[in-house]
């Protein structure tokens, strides 16, 4: 059978009652998602979905920054602008608490659909009060991509057990060759809660530092932050690329897979486009151990699903749980493999797929990965107790706009334009302000 007939037949196939009744009449929904490769895949394989049902989608790509603003601004109006959102896993159970996604508790009735497939990490952390309100694509946690060759010509030895981050520091300045135009180490620096802080959050854990203390009073003046940004800013300047407050994960992947990059701390779901011969010049020459650590192991690799949800604003509710039940199936993960390469399927989410041999054959890193992401504890990042939950975040609605705040500070003192006290100072006032409005503290 070939893979067209098969998306045809898969994508009426896993369709529960709702596509039944969907199909009376043609919709279109709007499906608003994140410029990355995997989002771009699906929209090359959704044509199939649409041929089958009837149905059309309208695509609305953004950059990542740009997509939560959107979809911030848009769920919390009732805008409806939107039938599917792509969003995370920091999302997810706050909207869906407060009543603004539609929740997907019926996909637990598809037994082709097979919900129980999902790892119970991933489902957990995209429910709310006991209400699935997302169902994931890929899930990830962080660890460190590097170069074979340039650790092998340099003479280092590749990590068996997690380092700090301070010898990462040194084997980053031994790589760093920018006359071959080959930097140290690239880490993201453009501003933003998901994008800067999504590392920098770990590097902080990494050094003692928490986001609040058990009562809820900002922690950013603390010197376990100043440590982890004065370390940042510095193993940045001294063996990162140019530029580098302006360069976020899609960014950094490029220059990876371009060969710019000796090593890079990054999500686990790039892997499979990194080690993709058909995307990358570096694909035969990478390979991965685990994200550093400092004065803690705790919090040093994040944890993240994008997932697609559906707001309750939407008037094609029915379409979009079709559309959602489609775009998530075991079926559509191989329709990837197929046409794809099983190396480019989404990582982290379902079970039997990553225990696929067509997976593990074609991506021999993929138990690696599931192992990692499974052993992230987001209700303990940080050293010293906390209360909240959530790694590279923390899991209040305020956080957004703290996170956001902090970044570009951050992203500031990274690029030169304050100190590493001023923007921490700055950071420390900002979170103040909020929590205190917010009626954390007084």
């Amino acid at each position: 059978m070939s893979i067209k007939r098969t998306l045809l037949t898969t994508a009426v196939s896993i369709g529960c009652a709702a596509s039944v009744a969907s199909m009376a009449s043609a919709d279109e929904i709007t499906v608003v998602t994140v410029n990355n490769a995997d989002m771009i895949t699906m929209q090359e394989l959704a044509p199939a979905w649409e041929e089958a049902t009837g149905h059309t989608i309208n695509w609305v790509v953004l950059e990542e920054n740009v997509l939560r603003q959107r979809t911030t601004t848009d769920i919390a109006t009732g805008g409806g602008s939107f039938d599917v959102m792509f969003i995370g896993a920091y999302e997810t159970p706050i909207w869906g608490a407060k009543g603004w996604l539609t929740p997907l508790d019926d996909f637990a009735e598809n037994a082709d659909y097979d919900l129980e497939d999902i790892f119970p990490l991933v489902r957990d952390g995209l429910s709310a009060d006991g209400s699935l309100y997302a169902v994931p694509l890929y899930s990830e946690t962080s660890f460190t991509f590097y170069r074979t060759d340039l650790f092998e010509a340099a003479g280092i030895e590749v990590p068996t057990e997690q380092i700090t981050y301070t010898e990462f520091a040194e084997m980053a300045a031994q790589l760093h060759d920018p006359e071959n135009g080959v930097y140290g180490t690239c880490q993201r620096g453009k501003a933003g809660w998901g994008e800067n802080m999504a590392f920098v959050g770990t590097v902080a854990n990494a050094f003692g530092a928490r986001w609040f203390d058990e009562d809820w009073q900002p922690q950013l003046d603390s010197p376990e932050w100043n440590a982890a940004i004065t370390y940042y800013v510095d193993l940045m300047n001294e063996s990162g690329p140019p530029g580098a407050s302006t360069n976020g994960h899609n960014e950094n992947r490029a220059l990876f897979k371009d060969g710019a990059c000796a090593t890079w701390v990054d999500a686990t779901s790039a892997a499979g486009d990194v080690r993709n011969t058909e995307t990358s010049t570096v694909a035969d020459v990478t390979d991965f151990f685990q994200a550093p650590m400092e004065e803690t192991a705790n919090g040093t690799g994040w944890f993240w699903s994008w997932a697609l949800a559906i707001p309750a604003s939407s008037q094609n509710v029915d379409v979009a749980k079709d559309f959602l039940i489609w775009a998530t199936s075991k079926e559509y993960f191989e329709m990837v493999g197929e046409s794809k390469g099983w190396v480019a399927v989404p990582s982290g989410t379902r079970q039997s797929v990553e225990e696929d041999p067509r997976r593990l054959e074609a991506a021999p890193f993929a138990e690696t990965i599931v192992s990692a992401i499974l052993s992230v504890d987001p209700t303990n990042p940080t050293r010293d107790p906390v209360p909240y939950t959530g790694v590279q975040f923390v899991a209040i609605e305020e956080f957004q706009g703290i996170g956001n705040y902090v970044g570009q500070q951050v992203a500031a003192a990274l690029a030169g334009q304050a100190t590493v006290e001023e923007a921490l100072a700055n950071s420390q006032a900002f979170a103040v302000r909020e929590m205190t409005r917010a009626g954390y503290i007084d």
